[in-house]
């Protein structure tokens, strides 16, 4: 079957304050590619009211939703699946993770093996936090099962140039990127997560190395232009992958600080 995945990092759900509009352009983007699964970052304010913002998000996107409350932060995670994928077990994990970790183990249609699907949203505070985050994901990087980590890392790959712009950012940003040498961005957490067995989807398939932030609308804030979110799957799974893109356009420049990722595999019976 044909598997299209969606991973955004929707900045507050789009919603500043009583301000709805970015959200509505996020939820117009997401029924537009009609995504098979959708990983959410911040999803702030979804489990407040009983849920009524997962609820509604539900309803306008015709996927069920599952989400891991962030207590710390507010800043929950949440993944999105669309029939025929069926939910077998769901875990959130806040304890070892600064923000939360949404797992989602479902099964596919014809497929005998289960798809783990995995939302994360690292750490801000800098790479030694995020490293022992890492460490948490190595475990699920099994080679021959079905598996795909997406989310937020708040890191730079190994693959990739330095950051353009890092060494212009206001010093209180560029610290929470910085290596252990305080000089050059670090690339240690995806270094890591490689080792495990994670293969990076976009160093794959984007020869261009698309920057996922920032976006245009929100140019000056917090980040030099790198890519900063991911698709990663297990062997097995990154052998089916077919097509990936950071999603650049006029709704996505303002929508969010971060551009969505759309990938999309071929996945065998």
């Amino acid at each position: 079957m044909t598997l299209t995945i969606l991973t955004y990092n929707t900045l507050f759900a789009g919603r500043d304050g009583g301000d709805d509009r970015r959200a509505a352009a996020q939820i117009k983007l997401i029924a537009g590619i009609k995504p098979d699964v959708f990983l959410m970052q911040e999803a702030k304010g979804f489990d407040a009211a009983g849920g009524a913002l997962l609820h509604a998000l539900e309803a306008r996107i015709g996927m069920r939703g599952f989400l891991a409350v962030a207590p710390r932060t507010g800043q929950n995670v949440a993944i999105f699946i669309r029939e025929p994928l069926k939910p077998i077990s769901f875990e959130a994990d806040s304890a070892n993770f600064h923000h939360t970790l949404a797992t989602l183990k479902v099964k596919l249609r014809g497929n005998e093996r289960p798809l783990t699907l995995i939302s994360a949203h690292l750490c801000p505070n800098g790479p030694a936090i995020r490293r022992r985050e890492a460490a948490h994901l190595a475990v699920q990087a099994a080679p021959d099962t079905l598996a795909l980590l997406t989310g937020d890392f708040n890191s730079a790959s190994p693959h990739d140039p330095e950051p353009a712009g890092f060494d212009t950012l206001p010093a209180h940003h560029r610290t929470r990127y910085l290596a252990d040498d305080l000089k050059a961005a670090d690339r240690s957490v995806l270094a890591h997560l490689e080792a495990a067995g994670w293969v990076d989807v976009g160093h794959v398939l984007d020869k261009a190395i698309t920057p996922t932030v920032p976006t245009a609308g929100f140019v000056g804030t917090e980040f030099a232009a790198m890519r900063c979110d991911y698709v990663l799957a297990t062997k097995a799974l990154a052998a089916s992958a077919a097509s990936y893109e950071v999603v650049r356009a006029p709704a996505t420049n303002m929508a969010s600080d971060h551009y969505p990722i759309v990938a999309t595999f071929e996945v065998a019976p």
